[in-house]
């Protein structure tokens, strides 16, 4: 048989009983569309974590109190956190360092900001004039803070642009105005330029002020919770990594340094660990969306049993006559394969919409990548070569003398 009269056949044969072949065919479309949209979602959440991250300052060294925070640790968590880092300690790791590099020290914590009658509640960031350098923060309005405000306990403010916007209004000019933190007034002298991010990775919806204000006025403490060292290119990082960690248990006189009160995490490690807990994530995603795979392939494999007995007489004429079992296996084959192709078509539209439709909800830009539709393809190929193999078999070995007696 010829292979375009093969599949012309197959064609007949899938539309003469449409409404059972688009049920069947629904199992892909669904398993499919589930999987391509997982993956996009999994990979557009590990994009904008991986760009948060990154956007936060680049080459950075990271030492906060305590145990190993993870991620968290590059944004330190406010009141609560182990106090074992000091601005001293701060003041040593940027005054032994021997590579070139730049450090800011930071408190954070959180408070609600009241200015003309409107208020929000927001993270305030104590922290040193380098954190504009290290961080990568530009001012869009007014200027940041400056070493001699920190130095004088100034009750000044920079805003982030969300904040700005909750407190004054969109594209509002605030410098010069007041906002009050637990009962004390503070002056506007700056706004940044808008950074993005989410949760606490989130450069939009904060405050910045001196260092040494808040530890007086809103923690009442001496302690840091980060220190941020930026190391001038990445081949020096690992070394800084090394001397900080060095400096540190010095000072702390902590002789086993499995027993440290710090933790120093590389940008690129932490960068790494989200990289794997996103593609877990997303790999979990997509295994359980898999499971509609799994019945769909099930759905394929009882129609084309169902089929199969159908044609039973249609089958022993066509060996009666000449055919061969590989002509009548490749044609219950082809058929098992078309479907689950056509099924794998739909499903990867059906996987663009939920990708666009969890994009439009989430905030997130999930895009469908050739990866994914050369894996929707190939996976579409294999269950119907899985699922159509024994259906296709059956026929090829039934006896034509039986098959034209069946009723």
């Amino acid at each position: 048989m010829k292979t375009e009269d093969l599949i012309a056949e197959c064609y007949n044969a899938l539309t003469a009983n449409k409404v059972r072949t688009g049920l069947t065919m629904l199992g892909i479309v669904i398993g499919i569309g589930s999987v391509i949209a997982m993956v996009s979602v999994g990979n557009a959440a590990k994009s904008s974590i991986e760009s948060s991250i990154q956007s936060i300052g680049s080459n950075l060294i990271i030492v906060s109190p305590g145990s190993a925070k993870g991620i968290g640790a590059l944004v330190s968590s406010g009141r609560g956190s182990s106090q074992t880092l000091t601005r001293e300690d701060g003041k040593a790791i940027d005054a032994q360092i021997s590579l070139p590099h730049t450090t800011e020290m930071e408190n954070s914590t959180r408070g609600q900001l009241v200015a003309k009658g409107t208020n929000t509640n927001t993270r305030i960031i104590g922290t040193t004039a380098s954190y504009a350098t290290v961080r990568s923060v530009e001012v869009s309005l007014g200027t940041f803070i400056t070493d001699d405000q920190d130095k004088g306990t100034s009750k000044v403010v920079v805003l982030g642009p969300t904040t700005r916007d909750d407190l004054f209004g969109a594209d509002a000019d605030p410098i010069g105005q007041t906002v009050r933190i637990n009962g004390n007034t503070y002056r506007v002298i700056g706004v940044t330029k808008p950074k993005g991010g989410s949760g606490f990775l989130n450069q939009d919806d904060v405050v910045y002020a001196p260092l040494s204000t808040v530890q007086h006025y809103l923690v009442g403490s001496s302690f840091v919770t980060t220190i941020a060292i930026q190391a001038a290119s990445p081949s020096d990082m690992a070394t800084i990594q090394s001397e900080v960690t060095a400096i540190l248990l010095d000072r702390h006189h902590i002789s086993d340094a499995t027993q440290a009160d710090f933790t120093v995490q590389n940008q690129t490690d932490i960068v790494a660990t989200a990289s794997t807990i996103t593609n877990t994530f997303t790999t979990l995603l997509a295994a359980i969306a898999s499971i509609s795979l799994l019945v769909g392939g099930i759905g394929i494999m009882n129609m084309m049993l169902t089929t199969v007995t159908e044609r039973t007489r249609e089958i022993g004429l066509r060996k009666a006559i000449g055919a061969k079992r590989k002509d009548i296996s490749a044609q219950f084959l082809i058929e098992a394969v078309l479907l689950t192709f056509a099924g794998g078509f739909l499903g990867i539209l059906l996987g663009w919409l939920i990708a666009q439709a969890i994009s439009s909800f989430a905030g997130i830009a999930a895009t469908i990548t050739p990866s994914s539709i050369a894996l929707a393809f190939g996976v579409s190929a294999a269950i119907g070569v899985v699922f159509g193999y024994y259906p296709a078999r059956r026929a090829s070995r039934l006896n034509p003398i039986e098959a034209l007696r069946f009723e």
